[in-house]
């Protein structure tokens, strides 16, 4: 019997830090998989555990009281050390286990990743990964992610960053776009149409050669966040493109797209594993980090950072 309080005490203890975390009863609910009511029975239970008011809730908001405060501090290191007691005995710790939640980008997520991803799942058969394809800024706590690939993001000091490799990029556009029209110099890619990775780039690109830095203003027919969408209406004239190399080298190849000023590059978008800080770390995600440190400098598109395109 004082096994399974013990055990219960650690999931009240969980739910209160998601609770916190997630902002309210019913976002905590859906990324416990469970029901608002028992998300507030489990509240209950260990405010009379503890015979304290550790949350006050109005109809719009949630505020921590001051025991509740500190009761969440000490609650996410219980939580840290049960989850280091749990790798501990299984397998000493070496094999990952459990669930790893992983954002990544939709264009490389759904295709160079997905070979690593399923050879890393094959080594590893007690563990899962929930593999969510989006572009946005992530939230750790309230979408319950437990590291996310970043392209071209800026870095959060707030979370560990590491760099993992470059895309570099390419501006091209569809020779029906260029009939009649020459573009020796980086200022008349301004007289051009264009289609904008609105993530990287609105309303000015960069680029250089040899030392040498220009600042083009650009006016996009189209703003857009997808590598796929640019790079189609790129092929059907619509504008020229500044895009990540590799979803337009066959193009290039084929004549499809001509590449402009080849000599002139834009920067290439840093590649980064960004998680959020903790004292402990479990086997699954020092694993996919260890993966993601292998075989990202070595995809199709990508090069060790710093390396010159």
């Amino acid at each position: 019997m004082k096994r399974a309080e013990r055990i219960d005490r650690v999931e009240l203890m969980h739910t209160f830090v998601r609770i916190v975390e997630a902002g309210s009863l019913s976002h905590a609910a859906r990324l416990l998989g469970t029901t608002q009511a028992t998300i507030s029975r489990r509240l209950q239970s260990l405010e009379s555990l503890l015979g304290t008011k550790l949350l006050l809730r109005t109809t719009h908001a949630m505020k921590l009281t001051d025991d509740g405060e500190r009761c969440y501090q000490h609650a996410k290191r219980l939580i840290d050390a049960w989850a280091t007691l749990e790798d501990e005995l299984n397998q000493a710790g070496d094999e990952p286990v459990g669930m790893l939640r992983v954002r990544a980008p939709h264009a490389f997520g759904q295709e160079q990743m997905l070979v690593p991803l399923t050879r890393f799942l094959q080594q590893h058969p007690h563990l899962s990964v929930e593999w969510m394809l989006n572009d946005k800024t992530v939230n750790f706590l309230s979408d319950n992610i437990d590291c996310a690939i970043r392209v071209g993001a800026e870095v959060d000091p707030a979370t560990v960053s590491v760099l993992l490799a470059e895309v570099p990029r390419c501006i091209v556009a569809a020779p029906s776009l260029l009939t009649g029209t020459r573009i020796d110099t980086p200022q008349q890619l301004a007289t051009l149409p264009w289609v904008a990775l609105s993530l990287f780039y609105q309303h000015e690109v960069v680029v250089s050669s040899q030392g040498a830095t220009e600042r083009v203003a650009i006016t996009p027919r189209l703003y857009t966040d997808s590598l796929y969408v640019a790079r189609n209406t790129a092929l059907a004239g619509l504008g020229v493109t500044m895009i990540s190399s590799w979803t337009v080298e066959e193009d290039i190849r084929q004549g499809r797209l001509v590449q402009l000023l080849p000599d002139w590059h834009p920067a290439p978008l840093p590649v980064h594993l960004v998680y959020p800080w903790a004292r402990y770390y479990p086997a699954r995600l020092r694993a996919f980090l260890q993966l993601m440190r292998e075989v990202m400098p070595g995809l199709t598109g990508m090069q060790q950072p710093g390396k010159q395109a």
